[in-house]
């Protein structure tokens, strides 16, 4: 077994770098593509239009603007390897430096709802398993299938407008008080800015591991070895205990995992919605403003976290399930 899971991880992790290496290459791709002028974009077309020819050439120089697309590409990952992502073109600052600040903010809001969606939708399933075909059942299915169809921006509108605008009780925005500087933010005050944010996003992601867990624990509780517990008399909430939620929590952690890609997705629209200052509100800033360096850098960044999940959760599976640990070590 250790050997087969060693290969097994070995064989995702090389999958999951050649991913990532296929990512940056059709990112980089897609932005050379962009007809937004970056000098345009970043300069102001005012500024640009009373510069010399001399200086527009030493801009372009500096940017790379003429040079062949695969120079460039390979100029920028053998320094993204080293480490240099460059200077952001908006911010005027390295794009390490704005990545560390965006990211925190994001992990924040990100890691809350992670937790708060697997938690709530672990017990929810559990619940509409043991209740098969009962209200509660036919109540927590309704709200799943609602809430999977639920646009996360239309349900952080709705969100803002109750409990922002009209109760007047939350934040309507940005990830800490206006007009505070650093110093003067409590953890409170990040807090209760993260709150809408956050359950917006925990509420989109709560269906999918509900309803899975519901029919895992259907399964479970129609099995032989469930059967003869009952016959022995051990109460429904025995059986839960005792059989159903050693059997269904590893599973339902590894669906978690793979909901990392969804978590991700879903907060650059909160975080457009909330003006929350998060890698996702970054990305759609540098991607307006064509600042390649920030976006590209984003990119990578999203998508190791994407594909992490990813990785993890297939690791989990070959641990669960050994058929697809052996069919990973002999392909």
């Amino acid at each position: 077994m250790g050997k087969n899971i060693f290969i097994f991880t070995g064989k995702n992790l090389v999958r999951m770098v050649l991913l990532v290496i296929a990512v940056s290459i059709a990112a980089f791709a897609l932005m050379t593509a962009s007809p937004v002028d970056p000098l345009q974009a970043n300069v102001g077309q005012a500024a640009l239009g009373s510069m010399s020819a001399e200086q527009k050439a030493k801009l372009e120089a500096y940017w790379g603007v003429n040079d062949p697309p695969v120079q460039r590409y390979l100029t920028w990952a053998k320094d993204f390897i080293r480490g240099d992502f460059g200077v952001s073109l908006q911010y005027r600052q390295p794009v390490a430096d704005v990545i560390a600040v965006k990211l925190k903010n994001s992990l924040f809001l990100m890691v809350t709802a992670w937790i708060l969606s697997g938690v709530i939708g672990f017990v929810l399933g559990i619940t509409a398993g043991v209740f098969r075909g009962r209200w509660q059942d036919r109540l927590i299915k309704g709200y799943s299938v609602l809430i999977s169809s639920t646009p996360a921006f239309w349900l952080a509108l709705l969100l803002l407008m109750i409990f922002g605008v009209w109760m007047k009780v939350l934040p309507i925005g940005l990830s800490v008080p206006i007009g505070l500087e650093s110093e003067g933010v409590t953890l409170l005050d990040r807090l209760r800015h993260a709150i809408l944010p956050a359950v917006t996003l925990s509420i989109t992601g709560v269906s999918n591991i509900a309803l899975h867990t519901r029919e895992k624990m259907i399964d479970i509780l129609e099995s032989d070895y469930v059967l003869f517990a009952r016959a022995r008399g051990e109460s429904t909430w025995e059986i839960v205990r005792r059989h159903g939620l050693r059997n269904v929590l590893l599973p339902a952690i590894t669906l978690q995992f793979a909901s990392i890609s969804e978590i991700f997705g879903g907060s650059v629209l909160v975080e457009q919605v909330f003006s929350y200052a998060g890698m996702g509100q970054a990305a759609v800033t540098a991607g307006l403003n064509s600042d390649m360096p920030l976006l590209m850098a984003i990119t990578i960044v999203s998508a190791l976290f994407v594909f992490g999940g990813n990785l993890i959760a297939n690791i989990l599976y070959g641990i669960v399930d050994p058929r697809i640990r052996r069919g990973g070590a002999v392909q």
